[in-house]
C-alpha cells in the first residue's frame, strides 16, 4: 500500500498546528465552557451541542499533539486519510450547532447572562466552523496523493459524509424523546435513521480501513444493495414522520400555534413543533442524498465496474505525483 509524502512536511505541520489547529482548539474550548457554565438553562439541545464541541476539542487537541510530536516520521497511509475526514465532519458539525442552537433554543431564552453566554458560544462555533473548513482546503492543497485517492475526495465519499452528517443532525432533535415515544410508527422512523446511519458508518470504516477487498461480493453490488435498502427505508420514514406528526386525525399538530411549547414559556427542548418540522425536512434531504448515491452505484454496476478496481474515481481529474523533502 502506498504511503503519503508531504512537500515541506515539517513547515506544513508547524503552520497547520499554530495557525489552524490551535485556534480550532481554543474556539471549541471557549464554546463548550460558556454553555457548560449555564447549568440547567442550556437545555437538552445545548447538551448535544456541548457534547459536539467537547468532542471536537478533544480530537483536535490530540491530533495536533500527535502530528507535532511525530512530524519527522512518515505516517502510514491510513493516518493521512484521517485528518481531512475529521476536518470535514468537524466543519459540518460546527456549522450545524451554529445554526441549531441559536434558531431552536437561544432565541427563546430571556435576556440575561445565560442568553449572552449562549450567543457567544454560537459565535465561537461559527469561528471554529470557518477554521475547520480552512483546514479541509489547506489539507486538500498540501497533502498530495499517490496511486490511491483519499476517500473523502471522491463522489461516493462525499455522499457518505453528507448522509452520516444529516443523520447526526436528526439525532440531535431526536434527543427529545417526546417527539416519537408515543407512537410506534414514529419509533420505526427512529429505527430507520439508526439502521441507515450504521450502514454508512460500516461502509466508511471498510473503505478507510482498506478492508473492502475482503467482501464476498463485488464492491459496486455491495454498495448498490446498501443504497437500495436505505432509499426504501427513508421513503417509509418520509411518509410516516409527517403523517403522524402533522395529521390531526392521527394525533399530530398541523399548525405551529397549536403547540404550547412554541407560544408559552420556554421548556428544556424549545419549540417542539419546529423540531418535528426540522426532522421532516432533514429526512427529505437525506433521502435525496441516498437517491444520488443509488444512481451512482447503479451506473457503476450497469457499466460493469464490478470487474474493475474498486477505488472510485476521484473528483479531481488526476492525481499529483508525490515528492518529499528529506527531513533531518
Amino acid at each position: 500500500m502506498s504511503a503519503w509524502k508531504i512537500i515541506s512536511f515539517k513547515d506544513d505541520v508547524y503552520t497547520l498546528c499554530f495557525f489552524l489547529r490551535f485556534p480550532q482548539t481554543i474556539s471549541m474550548c471557549i464554546a463548550f465552557s460558556l454553555v457548560a457554565s449555564m447549568g440547567h438553562e442550556r437545555g437538552a439541545i445545548g447538551d448535544w451541542c456541548l457534547a459536539i464541541w467537547c468532542l471536537c476539542f478533544i480530537v483536535t487537541f490530540f491530533m495536533s499533539v500527535f502530528e507535532y510530536r511525530y512530524y519527522y516520521r512518515n505516517f502510514p497511509f491510513f493516518w493521512y486519510k484521517l485528518p481531512i475526514t475529521y476536518a470535514c465532519y468537524a466543519a459540518l458539525l460546527c456549522l450545524s450547532t451554529s445554526i441549531i442552537y441559536p434558531v431552536f433554543y437561544v432565541q427563546y431564552l430571556p435576556h440575561g447572562p445565560s442568553r449572552d453566554r449562549a450567543i457567544a458560544a454560537s459565535a465561537f462555533s461559527c469561528i471554529a466552523c470557518v477554521l475547520y473548513a480552512t483546514d479541509v482546503a489547506y489539507t486538500w492543497k498540501h497533502y498530495e496523493f499517490e496511486d490511491i485517492p483519499c476517500y473523502v475526495l471522491t463522489l461516493p465519499g462525499l455522499l457518505k459524509i453528507l448522509e452520516s452528517f444529516v443523520a447526526c443532525v436528526i439525532f440531535v432533535f431526536l434527543s427529545n424523546t417526546s417527539l416519537y415515544l408515543h407512537q410506534p410508527a414514529l419509533k420505526w422512523c427512529v429505527a430507520v435513521y439508526s439502521i441507515c446511519f450504521v450502514q454508512v458508518a460500516v461502509a466508511m470504516l471498510l473503505r478507510l480501513g482498506g478492508w473492502e477487498n475482503r467482501l464476498p461480493l463485488p464492491l459496486p453490488i455491495f454498495h448498490l444493495g446498501l443504497s437500495v435498502l436505505s432509499v426504501l427505508l427513508y421513503v417509509s420514514a418520509l411518509v410516516l414522520w409527517p403523517l403522524y406528526q402533522f395529521d390531526e386525525k392521527l394525533g399530530g399538530q398541523p399548525h405551529w400555534d397549536s403547540d404550547m411549547s412554541c407560544v408559552g414559556e420556554l421548556i428544556d427542548y424549545g419549540c417542539i413543533w419546529e423540531q418535528r418540522l426540522a426532522v421532516a425536512v432533514l429526512t427529505a434531504i437525506n433521502l435525496l442524498i441516498y437517491v444520488a448515491d443509488l444512481v451512482y452505484w447503479t451506473r457503476q454496476v450497469s457499466v460493469g465496474t464490478e470487474h474493475q478496481p474498486s477505488t472510485p474515481s476521484p473528483l479531481h481529474s488526476q492525481d499529483v505525483s508525490l515528492q518529499s523533502s528529506a527531513v533531518p
